[in-house]
């Protein structure tokens, strides 16, 4: 066993002997202190408090009474992984984690929404947007629908598939949209706000592409290509995306240029339609180098090293092993994933949410920190096994 099984192992049995439960960056709104006090009627008071909760390197959670819970997507990243773990060895006991995630997500849907959706467990205040506590977000139905999917190829159980291809009614009919001049237009961010955040809207158009394999509906190709367009129309010379198009959402980060070359590489994969190839082509060269460093540490900006956050290394495996291009660059993930496992993963198995400048959050949430390495691993895994 070499140093990365170790490393994936130690994780493994850390998030199985929690049970996949655990805290989230952003859950400070879970507080008996908002949930319970007039504290909670102030916008300006929770954006605040979940800023703190999340940028604290004390986790204060036990003493606001903040619970440990499943979160969706976070059991989505799970299953996909488990399902990659189970194609390279098809152990029982990863089929049964396979199922009981699964099911599980399917008790956790939000209900009374055009087709089946999901949010997160939690209230979430954001500058643009207050979402409650299970509001459904096209990105959590997205990486659910995708894990779904994966879930129905090995188990063969109906019921998954059915609701997967679900969503698509819920992406087509509940999620608002904002159109340009050209008649492309962008998906909100969910049913609530009518935001333009770039990774959102291509994951929606991701979960099309992915559906339409299945229903060969081309509707949703249409659909599909009109926020593609959206997005590419507004990719910067040099290759690069912003966040969104908000005054505040103008900064260029690590892991949504990830996400939004993995949704559009996943578009023209499936639709067969290559008009986009420049585009991804421009966004993949700026994507590698600027925001990795030659000892394999993860920028979270594109101008800044700090805070070093565990989402990006493993957004860097998945974005290069979905688009076919790990194995030319593996190099640099092999000098990523390793920085990232002396630097940020726990004796206990766990990895650490951040390093700072002055000081580190090692806080071990579950879903942004576990779930994406675990996801990352499985599909380095697969990676090396199919050479």
């Amino acid at each position: 066993m070499n140093e990365l099984q170790k490393s994936f192992l130690k994780l493994r049995f850390y998030c199985e002997n929690e049970n996949f439960k655990g805290w989230d960056p952003y859950d400070g709104l879970n507080s008996w202190v908002i949930q319970k006090t007039f504290l909670g009627r102030s916008r300006f008071f929770r954006l605040a408090w979940i800023q703190f909760f999340k940028r604290s390197p004390i986790n204060f959670r036990k003493l606001a009474i903040v619970k440990k819970e499943y979160n969706p997507k976070g059991l989505g990243l799970f299953i996909t992984g488990y399902c990659n773990l189970y194609r390279l060895e098809p152990k029982h006991e990863y089929f049964e984690k396979i199922t009981k995630l699964s099911d599980k997500l399917l008790e956790l849907q939000t209900p009374g929404y055009s087709g089946a959706c999901w949010g997160y467990n939690f209230d979430w205040q954001a500058r643009a947007f207050f979402q409650p506590k299970g509001t459904p977000t096209v990105v959590a139905t997205t990486f659910i629908a995708s894990a779904l999917i994966d879930s129905y190829k090995i188990t063969k159980v109906q019921k998954y598939l059915d609701t997967a291809i679900s969503t698509s009614l819920f992406v087509l009919n509940d999620l608002n949209r904002t159109y340009d001049n050209n008649g492309n237009f962008s998906f909100s961010y969910s049913p609530l706000d009518k935001t333009q955040v770039f990774n959102a809207s291509l994951l929606g158009a991701k979960l099309l592409s992915q559906i339409y394999e299945y229903t060969k509906d081309r509707n949703l190709l249409i659909e599909a290509e009109k926020a593609v367009k959206y997005v590419c129309d507004l990719q910067q010379e040099n290759g690069a995306w912003s966040y969104g198009t908000l005054s505040y959402h103008k900064w260029i980060d690590n892991f949504h240029t990830g996400y939004n070359l993995e949704c559009i590489d996943t578009y023209q994969t499936i639709s067969g339609d290559n008009q986009f190839s420049e585009n991804i082509s421009k966004g993949l060269n700026y994507y590698l180098n600027t925001f990795f460093t030659e000892e394999g540490i993860s920028k979270y900006y594109n101008n800044s090293l700090y805070p070093i956050d565990i989402h990006a290394p493993a957004q860097l495996i998945v974005t290069l092993r979905k688009m076919s291009v790990l194995d030319e660059n593996k190099k640099l993930v092999d000098k990523v994933l390793n920085w990232t496992i002396e630097n940020m993963q726990s004796e206990k198995g766990y990895f650490y949410y951040q390093k700072n400048k002055l000081f580190n959050s090692k806080v071990p949430y579950m879903r942004w920190a576990q779930a994406w390495m675990f996801y990352a691993f499985s599909y380095y895994f697969t990676n090396q096994h199919e050479k």
